[in-house]
């Protein structure tokens, strides 16, 4: 006969030093569940469980790196002149050097013009396609061949998450206001912690579980690390990629937490204070269902109408119904 699960945590339920012993844990854990002070862990229902193994398996099936390896590999130093090597101009080259190619000149002259890369520093870059062994011309073909397979895979679990979130379609549009946030991270953000985050009661609870604070290790009175926890793998790793992005977000209020505290705890240190900020916000929006509102200094109207444009196209190609209020312009 199969029962309800309760997951206890750990750390807040364990035992007295020294008296560690199966059956009397056990008794003990049976006793403060009665009683109603035994502590739980955060586990999502069914469905939230699906919205996660599709956010995850989109993260896992990226090749950036396994592509940037090739190219360390046969001497071509695309990756320190290109921020992105699977963006149009990077691509275009590679796929022109894959096909035989082999004057650099020829291949820098690929680039798109508002790449910040000069012709010459190109040319350097890609020096050894000169001398590169056909055996790297077709794995890098086969690279660029199962790059574009893995997207066609990419825009089908785009279209599975946007189905499976329709019904909190409110709350992608709120985190997706938010600087450094997008639609894709918003997402991500609803699948780990739910669309209005019930199972926690304040954003103090919410930035422990992601352990975006510092750690307490106090013995004695004698605190000997702030080292912050594990905590959730996933929330971590969107919120310090978001934290960058709203650092450089001009005229955001992130942009200016990150001057003031960049010269006194470093970049590592400022990241974490507004990985933490955001942490307490997508609280605020979830659970209290609000719209995001910026408090920095007045951001252009021309940033404002791109970044609105950029994210009415991203839903709409999601298959979201999204009209835009007031001037159309």
């Amino acid at each position: 006969m199969s029962g309800k699960l309760h997951l206890a945590q750990a750390l807040s339920n364990r035992g007295r030093r020294g008296r560690k012993r199966d059956f009397p844990d056990a008794e003990r854990l049976v006793k403060r569940l009665v009683a109603q002070e035994l502590v739980l862990s955060f586990v999502p229902d069914p469905e939230q469980r699906l919205w996660r193994t599709i956010t995850r398996r989109k993260l896992q099936i990226r090749m950036q790196n396994q592509l940037e390896s090739l190219l360390e590999e046969a001497h071509i130093k695309l990756s320190g002149f290109v921020t992105d090597l699977l963006g149009v101009s990077a691509r275009r080259m590679l796929q022109t050097l894959a096909d035989g190619e082999t004057d650099p000149a020829a291949l820098a002259a690929l680039a798109d013009k508002r790449l910040r890369a000069t012709p010459a520093q190109l040319c350097d870059a890609l020096g050894a396609c000169t001398e590169l062994n056909p055996v790297y011309r077709r794995l890098i073909k086969m690279a660029l061949e199962e790059l574009q397979f893995l997207e066609q895979q990419m825009g089908q679990l785009d279209q599975e998450i946007a189905n499976l979130l329709r019904p909190h379609e409110d709350a992608v549009k709120r985190l997706a206001e938010v600087p450094g946030l997008g639609v894709d991270s918003a997402q991500q953000i609803i699948a780990e912690v739910g669309p209005t985050v019930a199972s926690f009661s304040s954003d103090k609870q919410l930035c422990s579980w992601v352990a975006v604070c510092p750690g307490d290790n106090e013995t004695g009175g004698v605190n000997y690390s702030h080292r912050s926890p594990k905590g959730n793998r996933q929330m971590r790793r969107i919120l310090n990629q978001a934290a960058n992005a709203a650092a450089r977000t001009k005229g955001s209020i992130f942009e200016i937490v990150y001057r003031r505290q960049v010269m006194r705890m470093g970049h590592n240190q400022a990241i974490g204070v507004i990985a933490h900020r955001l942490c307490r916000l997508i609280w605020i929006l979830l659970h209290r269902k609000v719209r995001y509102e910026e408090r920095g200094p007045a951001v252009t109207e021309r940033s404002k109408r791109v970044r609105t444009l950029r994210m009415i196209r991203t839903l709409r190609n999601l298959g979201y119904r999204v009209e835009p209020l007031g001037n159309p312009a």
